[in-house]
């Protein structure tokens, strides 16, 4: 018997609380699971994100119009940001929620206009960095806001560009040309994976700064899915199915050799932005759920339960 719930209780513990006077127990969860957090103030969708799961960040998207605002996330709530100087969707985002990069993207809601723009934030304002070589949307990035590389997006493409936080410049093609695809990791040990080039695809391909080799396929083909963490420890989460008519709610974890089902989230949703950790990742904006935020916990996570008689 106890007066309050044990602060760090071990898996399978049961006590009575005397205070709310119920009988709980701690639970380990089998497969890894999405818990609700904060809604977007901003409804969106192809969002930028970086940053981790208690400091995120989430920029542009398609709103009403294309937006310019940033939003930072704090693990609870999301609060306004400084602006994007350039607003733009279908555009890419990595590093840090006080350190972040923002590169290209469409800067209208008509199809063909191009930013070759790049953007660095400092916790509280964007400001100018070097434009990309090949301006493109749908495009995925990974690494730091010094330290990024860009790769795959409209066309579809096969560019990779790295950047050193002054200027980019080419590295290696993806081995399959795609737009709307996910990636994790850093600008010299990188993973790509999904995307579509006619139809979703399921290829991953991984980076070692130089070029592109092949590696585990995801058991779901999707675009427009979200993507974070590293090359060898990804997560992969929502999207579209086949031609881009289907949506699916599945995430998957990468060992770096092949990927795992694991716990869906609750909304399935395309053109989500992710970013985090594979043990600790954050997923936010999206078409059918434009101010949800959902934060993923692996399996093994501790819950606490309630006994109930009927």
């Amino acid at each position: 018997m106890v007066a309050s719930d044990p602060s760090n209780p071990i898996n399978g513990q049961v006590w009575y609380n005397s205070t709310s006077k119920v009988v709980k127990y701690s639970e380990a969860s089998v497969t890894g699971t999405w818990a609700t957090g904060g809604n977007l103030s901003t409804s969106r969708y192809s969002a930028g994100g970086a940053g981790t799961q208690t400091s995120g960040l989430c920029f542009g998207g398609q709103a009403t119009v294309v937006s310019n605002a940033t939003e930072e996330y704090d693990g609870t709530s999301w609060t306004a940001g400084g602006n994007l100087s350039t607003a733009r969707r279908y555009t890419s985002g990595c590093g840090t929620q006080t350190v972040g990069l923002c590169a290209s993207g469409l800067i209208s809601s008509g199809p063909t206009v191009l930013s070759s723009a790049t953007e660095e934030y400092d916790g509280t304002s964007w400001s100018s960095g070097g434009n990309v070589g090949t301006a493109r949307s749908l495009l995925a990035a990974c690494g730091l806001q010094t330290v990024a590389a860009i790769f795959g997006g409209s066309g579809p493409s096969a560019a990779t560009e790295e950047y050193n936080g002054t200027s980019w410049t080419a590295g290696g093609n993806l081995g399959t040309a795609r737009s709307s695809l996910a990636g994790a990791g850093t600008q010299t040990v990188a993973a790509a994976f999904g995307g579509k080039t006619t139809v979703s695809v399921a290829n991953t391909e991984e980076y070692d700064g130089t070029a592109w080799t092949g590696g585990g396929t995801m058991n779901t083909a999707r675009q427009t899915l979200g993507g974070c963490g590293t090359q060898t420890a990804a997560l992969a989460f929502s999207g579209q199915t086949g031609n881009g008519t289907g949506l699916t709610a599945v995430a998957e974890e990468y060992n770096g050799t092949s990927w795992t089902n694991t716990g869906s989230l609750a909304t399935a949703r395309s053109y989500i932005a992710g970013c985090g950790t594979q043990t600790a990742g954050l997923a936010f904006n999206g078409n059918t759920a434009g101010t949800a935020t959902e934060e993923y916990n692996p399996a093994g996570t501790l819950t606490t339960k309630t006994v109930t008689a009927t």
